[in-house]
């Protein structure tokens, strides 16, 4: 029986390494394709995968499994769970992989995308920049259909050259980013604000015009501390949920 095969990981010797395996592959079963197997590979080939012992894998199998992610089976092998939803909060320790994971498991649509002026109330991150590349995407419920949250991203010109549609349908842009476009990201800084659903937003997530939303806005920088993405999500007020977890050490 075929596995199925997880992205790889760098990992970042400052955060639990249980945490950033878990998350990495929740990111990856999130965001596989229906064609995809459901079978994952043995503890001892996963831990092989990430680089880590099969102690701290076991660990971060243990965590998708209480999340609903995955069934595990004497004997047998480990799952995924082909209901499995990205509902459940992700607890935020500061990783990528984090981020990556809160974005995945929805169905996008890119509406479109094309260069733009710089938006005034974004000039601060691109400075000197005329223009950038605007990317407008839906998300919608896999099962349902239903809307779930609309994104615009403002990418550099130099980078968005990179990146195509196709990538944007499949995996969230902090993924596209850092593997497909090639960024070495070093921060994401981001802000969750309760707003009012404008006409636009919803026209596009279905709900009535002034109803409470959640706007989001995740600024991405790459290590030399240079602004490559500025992101501007707007989640359905009953559709998100936001955890962070602060570990004492």
């Amino acid at each position: 029986m075929s596995t199925f095969a997880p992205d790889s990981l760098t990992l970042n010797r400052k955060l639990p390494l249980w945490y950033q395996v878990s998350q990495s592959l929740r990111a990856s079963i999130l965001g596989r394709r229906p064609e995809d197997p459901l079978r994952l590979p043995t503890e001892d080939a996963l831990a092989a995968h990430y680089g880590v012992s099969v102690l701290t894998m076991r660990q971060a199998l243990k965590e998708l499994e209480a999340e609903g992610l995955i069934t595990r089976h004497r004997r047998r092998g480990t799952f995924i769970e082909p209901s499995a939803r990205s509902g459940a909060p992700v607890r935020l320790l500061g990783s990528v992989d984090a981020i990556v994971a809160q974005q995945s498991g929805e169905r996008t649509e890119v509406l479109s995308h094309g260069p733009v002026p710089v938006p005034g109330a974004l000039a601060e991150h691109f400075p000197g920049l005329a223009e950038a590349v605007h990317y407008r995407r839906l998300r919608c419920d896999e099962t349902t259909g239903e809307p779930v949250n609309w994104a615009e991203n403002f990418v550099r010109p130099d980078l968005a050259g990179r990146i195509g549609p196709a990538d944007l349908e499949r995996w969230p842009m902090t993924k596209v980013l850092r593997d497909v476009a090639g960024v070495r990201i070093g921060r994401i800084t981001d802000t969750v604000q309760a707003r009012l659903a404008d006409p636009e937003t919803a026209r596009l997530l279905q709900v009535p015009l002034l109803s409470p939303i959640l706007h989001y806005t995740g600024v991405t920088r790459d290590e030399s501390g240079q602004v490559v993405d500025v992101a501007l999500i707007r989640y359905r007020g009953d559709r998100f949920s936001f955890s962070v977890t602060v570990e004492a050490q």
